[in-house]
C-alpha cells in the first residue's frame, strides 16, 4: 500500500502544480495589470515555487551538446552503445579529441537518482577523455520477466562494460559504486583479465563505513536487515512496466536525503521565492535547474538495496575479507596493476573521511607509487564531482592520475 499511497499523493500534487502554474502565468502576463499591483507579485512567485516543487518529472537528459576546450567550442556526440535490462552504457566523445585519448568509464551511483546527476562530471571530463557512463535503469520500468538485479549483477555489469570498451580503460566511481567497482577490479585482477582497469578513482565512497560514521551509516546500522525489508521496500503498482517488482522506491531515498538537510532545502526555496518577487529570474532559474535534477528520482531493486545495506553498511564485508561474488571470495590483494586514487571531501556528510581511503590499505599488492589519496578541503559530498571546485581543482588531478598511469 505504500507505493499506492504515494502515487495517489503524487497525482493530486501534480494536478495542483498544474493549476498553480496556470495561476502564476496569468499573474505574470503583462496584459494583466493585477500582476503588478499589491500582492500580485508575491502570489505569482509563491504559485511558481509551488508549481515547480510538485510538477511531474521525467528522466532528465544529459544535454551536453558542446564543450569549451582552450577557448574553442567543440561539439559532443552522445550515444547509447550497449543496452542491458537494468542499465545501459552511454558514450560521449567531443569533436577533435585525439584518437589516443584515454578511455574513461564513469560509474554512476544506483542510489535513487539518475545518472544525469553526474552531468557536470561528464561535461568536464569529456574535454580530454573519451567517456562512457553507466546509465542505470529505473527499476519500476523493468518488467518482472527480466529477473532480479543484485550486488553480484552490478559487479558483472561493470566487468561486461569494461570488456565492451576494451583497451584497459580507466574507471571513475562516484560514491556508492566505489565498493562494486573495487570488487570488479579485484575479480578481474585475480583472473589476470587483460581488460582490467588501468586506474580506478573512487570519490566519496563507502568502502569501510566504520571510519568516521555519518548519519547515513548510523541509520543503516540502527535496525536489522529484516526491518528494512519490511518497512522501506515496496511493490511496484500496476501502472508501471515493472508491476509486481519489489523495489526500494526513489521517493523514499529522496525523503531521506531531504530530511538530512531540511532547513537548507527550505531556505533554497525561500531564496528562490525572493528572487522571483524581485524579478531576478536568472538566480531563480539556477535553483530550479538544481532541483529539476535533485527531485528526479528512480527506484532500485529491493535485492540490490538490501544487499548493499547488508554487505556494505552492516557487515562491512569487503574490508573484512568476507565479500563473496558468485560463490568466490573477493580479495583486493589481487589488484596488482590498477593504480588507485581515493578522493574524499572534507565536509562530506554522506561518506565520512577515511571511508574511501580504506581502499588503499586493502590493496596491499600495489606499490606506494600506485596509490594516491586526496582530501578536498572545503568540499561536501556533491562538490566532489560537481561545481567549480570539481572543475578547477579535482578534475585536473584525476586527469593527471590517468595520464601518469596509462593503459
Amino acid at each position: 500500500m505504500l507505493y499506492e499511497a504515494y502515487e495517489f499523493q503524487r497525482r493530486w500534487l501534480a494536478s495542483a502544480s498544474s493549476w498553480a502554474a496556470v495561476g502564476a502565468k496569468m499573474l505574470n502576463n503583462p496584459a494583466l495589470p493585477i500582476g503588478y499591483l499589491g500582492m500580485g507579485p508575491v502570489v505569482a512567485s509563491a504559485l511558481e515555487v509551488f508549481a515547480h516543487l510538485y510538477e511531474e518529472r521525467r528522466k532528465p537528459e544529459f544535454g551536453i551538446s558542446s564543450v569549451d576546450v582552450a577557448g574553442k567550442r567543440h561539439q559532443v556526440q552522445e550515444q547509447v552503445v550497449f543496452e542491458k535490462p537494468f542499465g545501459s552504457l552511454r558514450h560521449f566523445r567531443r569533436a577533435g579529441l585525439p584518437l589516443n585519448a584515454p578511455k574513461l568509464l564513469i560509474v554512476a551511483p544506483m542510489s535513487g537518482h539518475h545518472a544525469t546527476l553526474l552531468r557536470g562530471t561528464v561535461a568536464r571530463l569529456v574535454e580530454n577523455q573519451e567517456v562512457w557512463i553507466t546509465d542505470w535503469a529505473d527499476a519500476k520500468m523493468v518488467p518482472l520477466s527480466m529477473g532480479e538485479f543484485d550486488l553480484d549483477d552490478y559487479i558483472d555489469y561493470l566487468i561486461e562494460f569494461l570488456h565492451y570498451i576494451g583497451d584497459r580503460a580507466h574507471v571513475l566511481a562516484v560514491c556508492q559504486p566505489s565498493v562494486p567497482a573495487l570488487a570488479a577490479t579485484a575479480i578481474m585482477g585475480a583472473a589476470n583479465d587483460p581488460l582490467g582497469p588501468a586506474t580506478l578513482t573512487m570519490m566519496g565512497g563507502p568502502v569501510d563505513t566504520r571510519a568516521s560514521p555519518t548519519s547515513v551509516n548510523d541509520i543503516a546500522m540502527a535496525r536489522p536487515l529484516s526491518w528494512f525489508r519490511s518497512h522501506v521496500t515496496a511493490t511496484v503498482p500496476l501502472n508501471y512496466p515493472g508491476a509486481g517488482r519489489k523495489v526500494y522506491p526513489g521517493f523514499m531515498q529522496l525523503a531521506g536525503f531531504i530530511s538530512m538537510n531540511l532547513e537548507t532545502h527550505m531556505m533554497s526555496h525561500y531564496e528562490m521565492f525572493k528572487h522571483l518577487t524581485r524579478g531576478d529570474t536568472e538566480s531563480a532559474a539556477a535553483t530550479k535547474a538544481f532541483y529539476d535534477e535533485y527531485l528526479s528520482v528512480c527506484d532500485m531493486t529491493a535485492e540490490f538495496y538490501l544487499a548493499t545495506i547488508d554487505q556494505v553498511f552492516q557487515k562491512h564485508a569487503l574490508p573484512n575479507g568476507k565479500l563473496i561474488h558468485r560463490g568466490k571470495p573477493v580479495d583486493p590483494r589481487a589488484i596488482r596493476d590498477t593504480a588507485l586514487l581515493a578522493i574524499e571531501g572534507e565536509r562530506d556528510d554522506i561518506s565520512g573521511i577515511g571511508q574511501t581511503r580504506a581502499a588503499l590499505d586493502l590493496a596491499t599488492a600495489l606499490q606506494p607509487s600506485q596509490k594516491k589519496y586526496h582530501l578536498a578541503r572545503g568540499v561536501g559530498h556533491y562538490g566532489i564531482f560537481n561545481g567549480s571546485k570539481w572543475r578547477s581543482r579535482i578534475a585536473p588531478m584525476v586527469e593527471g592520475w590517468i595520464r601518469a598511469n596509462p593503459s
